[in-house]
């Protein structure tokens, strides 16, 4: 498969995603999209800045007017107006304009803040993604969602903005700790389950070699979970219709890694909202036991949770009414009618709900 995927907005070429195994190639992309002689602020946290921050800036400084950085403290809880605010104080300490260029150099977390930033900052400059985790990479980097949590509400306030370009280094894979790399595939799985049959069993067979990090599978399976992320985005760019099949598993997910106080990580709590969607979608009869306990199977061989315990199901079930892909206090839920084809469903009951939540308590 080529390594290089151009996501179109509005029917026009946007940006490229390109998969690459260094920072090498990045300079003669930005040289290719005009952005020499600016400047860049490359935006990171505590935790990739160290690893990462001094290859990234190698990358980009030989024909920029000045490479400067901002980082902040890693985690979900730095996701916030008040790191929004010292990063614009620092872009205008620095004299930033509307033509200069922000990087996020990170995860998931850095990604939606620094666009969020990127698309309020002068009304709008330019940013690249350079997503350092399989989750950012398969998921948030792509699509052009932005935004901040609000009072433990998460990406409560955002904005729809694109970057000029996602740039993936897939070494960066290799220093993501077990179970950052499995929450990635608690999205990467989701692709193959309301999508892609194909990619679904594709994971199961070469289970061991994703956990092994070989490359080439790596390469494979992050480009066709992208092909999906991409086509999805582009038939509904600002989430108005079938986008909302990316929510499978986030209803609930959402509010498990509300209540849990985010001490879970994102991938983990849609895997559990994806156990709770799947068993509704089998109470239905849309699927059978055997595709219902085989999803949940696969999600355990990745080492990821299907169970929370410590919540109560009514929290979990009125802090679901708060979410923000409500619509009209209407509830749009994601069933499966089978592997590889979900399907937006308002009508799910209150009980359905709450009896798909028992089953996820322990």
């Amino acid at each position: 498969m080529n390594h290089i995927l151009t996501v179109n907005y509005e029917e026009k070429p946007a940006y490229d995603i390109i998969l690459e195994q260094d920072f090498q190639g990045l300079y003669d992309k930005l040289e290719a999209l005009g952005m020499n002689g600016r400047k860049f602020m490359i935006i990171s946290d505590t935790n990739v800045s160290k690893y990462y921050l001094e290859q990234c800036i190698e990358a980009i400084q030989s024909n920029a007017k000045l490479v400067a950085s901002f980082i902040f403290e890693a985690g979900e809880h730095s996701k916030n107006l008040d790191t929004v605010s010292n990063c614009y104080e620092k872009l205008i300490n620095l004299g930033f304009d509307r033509y200069d260029v922000l990087v996020a150099l990170g995860g998931g977390v850095v990604g939606d803040l620094t666009g969020f930033v990127a698309a309020t900052y002068l009304r709008g400059v330019r940013f690249i993604q350079v997503p350092t985790s399989l989750l950012a990479m398969v998921d948030s980097s792509i699509g052009g969602k932005t935004g901040v949590d609000f009072k433990a509400y998460k990406n409560m306030v955002g904005a729809f903005y694109q970057p000029k370009l996602v740039y993936m280094n897939l070494s960066t894979l290799n220093t993501l700790q077990e179970f950052e790399f499995n929450s990635g595939m608690g999205e990467l799985i989701k692709h193959g389950i309301i999508k892609d049959s194909v990619l679904y069993y594709w994971l199961k067979e070469n289970t061991k070699q994703i956990q092994a990090k070989e490359f080439e599978v790596l390469k494979e399976m992050i480009l066709r979970s992208c092909l999906i992320k991409k086509e999805v985005v582009e038939k509904d760019p600002k989430e108005t219709g079938d986008r909302a099949l990316l929510n499978f598993g986030h209803t609930i997910g959402h509010s498990v890694e509300k209540l849990m106080n985010l001490t879970l990580l994102h991938g983990e709590c849609v895997a559990i909202g994806m156990a709770a969607a799947t068993y509704i979608s089998m109470k239905r009869g849309y699927i059978n036991q055997k595709d219902y306990e085989e999803i949940i199977n696969t999600l355990k061989a990745f080492r990821l949770p299907v169970q929370v315990s410590g919540l109560s199901a009514e929290d979990i079930y009125e802090v679901s009414r708060l979410d923000k892909k409500m619509d009209s206090d209407i509830i749009k839920f994601i069933l499966l009618k089978e592997i590889g084809n979900a399907v937006i469903d308002p009508t799910v009951t209150k009980e359905e709900m709450l009896d798909a939540i028992y089953s996820i308590l322990i």
